[in-house]
């Protein structure tokens, strides 16, 4: 990261700083924003929608990913509908689920929880096709309960590709909340993207952007991370 700053501060000396502004320049406009403008607010807003949707679109993807993996005709039967979402714009179900329920939060969570789902639903399937049928057999000739070997044999067979949905999706997801919005929000931060583009304010633009950048690598550094090294022992083990 210090070099990634160092080498931004050096290209700003090439360039006009109504342009590209400096780490000096964005920083104060950064503090301002946040003691006298609405920058924490709309972090808030931001977060809490990307928050809703990461967790519906986790939850409801893992259970139609586990059922279309285990039922050949299930999937069979969904599968247009599936190729269908994943290749439908993100604007384009982000205008129509503001059309259809109007400029309220439940459009926003919705249209970002539609753009997240096929993603989860395609990564937990394809975990449940490379599923240790051994271990299946293993648990039933033990006779262990359907709900102990679905938590302690199954599921942590999939939590590589669960890990995987949830870094991709957030990574897309949190983008996808800027332009639900900007398109059609009074808050967060791809409304106050929106404000100060019109004034072209770069360096409040970049201090906005970097503020919920820091939130993502942190999240990916403390929660995304451990969770890796832990699955990875975890397998370890299984192989020793």
């Amino acid at each position: 990261m210090g070099v990634v700053l160092l080498t931004w501060q050096l290209i700003t000396f090439l360039y006009s700083p109504d342009y590209l502004p400096s780490i000096v320049e964005i920083g104060k406009s950064w503090f301002f924003h946040w003691a006298q403008g609405t920058l924490f607010e709309d972090l808030i807003a931001t977060l809490t929608r990307v928050a809703i949707s990461f967790f519906l679109a986790m939850f409801v993807g893992l259970l139609m990913g586990v059922i279309f993996g285990t039922f050949r005709t299930a999937n069979q039967l969904f599968q247009p509908f599936l190729l269908f979402f994943l290749n439908l714009p993100a604007l384009v179900t982000i205008i129509l689920c503001y059309i259809w329920i109007g400029l309220e939060e439940s459009a926003a969570i919705l249209a970002v929880f539609i753009n997240k789902l096929p993603m989860v639903i395609v990564a937990v399937r394809e975990g449940t096709r490379v599923i240790d049928t051994k271990l299946m057999d293993v648990a039933k000739v033990y006779d262990v309960s359907l709900t102990r070997t679905f938590f302690y044999v199954y599921l942590p067979q999939l939590y590589p590709f669960i890990l995987a949905a949830a870094r991709n999706g957030l990574a897309l997801i949190w983008k996808i909340v800027l332009v639900v919005e900007l398109l059609g929000r009074s808050n967060g931060i791809g409304f106050g993207l929106h404000n100060l583009f019109q004034f072209f304010d770069i360096a409040g633009i970049l201090a906005y952007a970097f503020s919920f950048m820091v939130i993502m690598f942190l999240v990916d550094f403390l929660i995304f991370k451990p969770l890796e090294k832990k699955i990875q022992r975890g397998r370890d083990d299984v192989r020793i």
